[in-house]
């Protein structure tokens, strides 16, 4: 069978199966709402459905130049949007969205606009968005990404076709980054521990030794967490979120070459919209490094618990097994579920825009308390 676009979407015959036999009988809808778990491949699944849409292929190549740059984010009709508000997408956004829908597309027959956390879509903003999405123009076609139907506007959801992402089986996501990545199957489970799951993310993390070499950080300090006193625990915290941010420098290296590549085609126009995503690239870059402090965490304090209950082969982070051992030999389920709390806390806190060094000071010395009383 020839190669395409949507083999890149493991575990999702359904969702591809629809969205195949939409773009090659013709019957592409004008809005899509996918929702599915963090991780399953929603956006890749954009991607596809673009490719598809701008291949001379049907099926969508995925080897071609107009695939090429659909995968790499860089073809001018494909706009990728994420919120830029704090709590979500901002009105003024939107009114620039359903502007920008109404110009003609640049090379290919349509232009597609796939839009991040439509949760992110509020009363405010989400009518300001009803009806683009409800009568966009014929040459265009609108995906919102969510985790579930109920957190999107049941105004939205009503005018959008729904297809649902499973779960993607982690032995599955297991192999699939392995294979991807020639990685050794402990390196391939700490990367998806530290991604959460997501395959791509974990990818990315096998490619970047700054990822890398924070991990090792977090790691190293929660060995030490129990012993240390408050002065160290806040210095401890301040060094990581510096660990952290180092990985930006390889974003913006990335961002320049590829701006770089993509003048000889790109409008100024073109030019300046490349530019302003690289920088909201590099904030989510950001964000997502502070994110992986709390997904090593969590991973390590599972661990924890897993080795506990004598369940060794369920450990994520094996170059750290010493550490967690030690601590699994005289933690309750109790203490490990209270730690596990401390880091779901963390989360909570940086959804709120909470300062990162306070959430991440606030979460060690709650887990700090633990590790000190594990009973």
């Amino acid at each position: 069978m020839t190669a395409c676009v949507w083999d890149d979407l493991p575990g999702q015959v359904r969702a591809v199966g629809y969205l195949r036999s939409a773009v090659e009988s013709g019957s592409v809808a004008h809005a899509y709402l996918f929702v599915g778990p963090t991780g399953v491949g929603k956006k890749s699944a954009a991607r596809a459905l673009a490719c598809a849409l701008f291949c001379a292929d049907p099926t969508g190549c995925g080897s071609c130049p107009a695939c090429h740059r659909v995968k790499n984010g860089t073809h001018p009709d494909l706009h990728l949007v994420r919120p830029e508000g704090v709590a979500g997408y901002m009105v003024e956004q939107v009114r620039g969205i359903t502007h920008d829908v109404h110009l003609k597309p640049i090379e290919a027959p349509r232009k597609v606009y796939v839009l991040e956390d439509a949760a992110g879509l509020k009363a405010e903003s989400a009518n300001a968005f009803l009806k683009t999405l409800e009568e966009p123009p014929a040459d265009v076609v609108i995906v919102l990404l969510a985790t579930d139907v109920d957190d999107v506007l049941p105004t939205l959801v009503s005018r959008c076709h729904v297809v649902r992402f499973s779960p993607v089986p982690p032995s599955l996501a297991l192999g699939l980054v392995i294979e991807r990545t020639g990685a050794e199957e402990s390196d391939a489970r700490a990367a998806l521990a530290a991604a959460d799951g997501v395959i791509p993310r974990a990818i990315a993390f096998l490619a970047s030794p700054g990822r890398q070499r924070a991990r090792r950080a977090i790691l190293d300090l929660l060995k030490r967490l129990a012993v240390m006193d408050g002065h160290d625990v806040l210095l401890g915290a301040r060094e990581l979120l510096t660990e952290v941010r180092a990985p930006v420098d390889e974003t913006k290296t990335a961002q320049a070459d590829e701006l770089a590549d993509a003048r000889e085609y790109l409008t100024k126009g073109a030019a300046s919209d490349m530019e302003k995503r690289h920088k909201r690239e590099l904030t989510f870059r950001e964000r997502e490094g502070i994110a992986e402090i709390m997904s090593v965490t969590e991973s390590w304090l599972r661990d924890c618990l897993v080795l506990s209950r004598g369940a060794d082969e369920l450990i994520e982070n094996a170059d750290a097994a010493d550490a967690s051992a030690e601590i699994a030999s005289v933690i309750t389920v109790p203490a490990a579920l209270a730690a596990l709390e401390a880091v779901k806390t963390a989360r909570s806190r940086m959804a709120y825009n909470v300062s990162p060094q306070l959430v991440v000071e606030a979460m060690l010395f709650d887990i700090q308390e633990v590790l000190r009383c594990p009973r």
